[in-house]
């Protein structure tokens, strides 16, 4: 058997998994709030674009100053006011392509044979969710494009966030990022989708704002329809089947005591913390 033929067998085996260990989900009905890009068979990195903007009405827009949200005041709610917060981290989200970004990362040795695992067979391969294993992986900087994905009327309803090594051009991750509110949720949620062949993995991020103005987003495991993490499998007829996955998300984007604005990232699988990873954003432009 070739190797694409393997890869191929993988693939299709890890899509029966999460149809056999998920449930049966309808997208344009009860569960259209796990209704997201996918993407077609081979390397993920832009080539889902085109079709989430078809999905829409829409069209892909590149240029100009985009950032991952129009306005961070869409997340505002009970409990919530973005105008709290530090005015450099409204700034990274409304305006996200005025920054670069330097990162760090730090697996727990519990974990890391096994991301390099999924490096090695899918996230290299795809060019999606490419988890960075080694810390000289990401020692040159992380280039990143912001793309919007408007409606028929011109409304930016996602912004794919594309994410490279600077070093080698790879694709680390292929996002698109929007705003959506989960069933019975008292304000919404940042929702972020991972496309991938014939489905998706999909993280629901609860928002809150500490009193230093840093933003805290998370996804705590919690009952299928509350934040977290998700896989969604696509099949014939508009079949879909939705898993909630172990891993949980943390992060806090905050400025430090030198001004500089910094992300800390925390992956956990159950109760374990798995990876770290650290962001120094600058802003490259005014």
């Amino acid at each position: 058997m070739s190797a694409d033929a393997a890869f191929r067998v993988l693939d299709a085996g890890t899509r029966a998994f999460w149809r056999t260990v998920g449930r049966r989900v309808d997208l344009d009905g009860e569960h259209a709030w796990l209704r997201a890009p996918a993407a077609e068979a081979g390397a993920i990195g832009p080539s889902w674009l085109d079709a989430a903007a078809t999905a829409v009405g829409g069209t892909v827009e590149r240029g100009g100053e985009r950032g991952l949200v129009p306005h961070l005041s869409v997340l505002d709610g009970p409990g919530l006011d973005t105008g709290r917060l530090d005015a450099r981290v409204r700034e990274f989200y409304e305006h996200t392509d005025r920054w670069t970004m330097d990162a760090w990362s730090s697996w727990s040795p519990l974990f890391q044979p096994g991301g390099m695992l999924v490096e090695h067979l899918f996230g290299r391969r795809l060019q999606q969710l490419a988890l960075p294993v080694q810390p000289l992986d990401v020692s040159h900087g992380i280039d990143s494009e912001i793309v919007g994905i408007v409606d028929g009327d011109g409304v930016q309803v996602a912004a794919a966030w594309l994410r490279r090594l600077r070093r080698t051009g790879q694709f680390l991750f292929s996002g698109a990022y929007a705003v959506r509110s989960l069933p019975g949720a008292d304000r919404p949620s940042v929702h972020v989708t991972f496309p991938l062949e014939k489905g998706n993995v999909q993280v629901f991020l609860r928002p809150e704002a500490r009193p230093d103005g840093a933003l805290v987003l998370s996804s705590a495991s919690r009952a299928f329809g509350g934040d977290g993490a998700y896989v969604v499998v696509h099949g014939p007829a508009g079949q879909a089947w939705a898993a909630r996955t172990p891993i949980s998300e943390g992060f806090v984007v905050h400025v430090d005591d030198a001004g500089e604005l910094r992300t800390d990232h925390e992956l956990r699988v159950g109760r374990a913390r798995a990876l770290r990873l650290h962001y120094r954003m600058t802003r490259s432009r005014p």
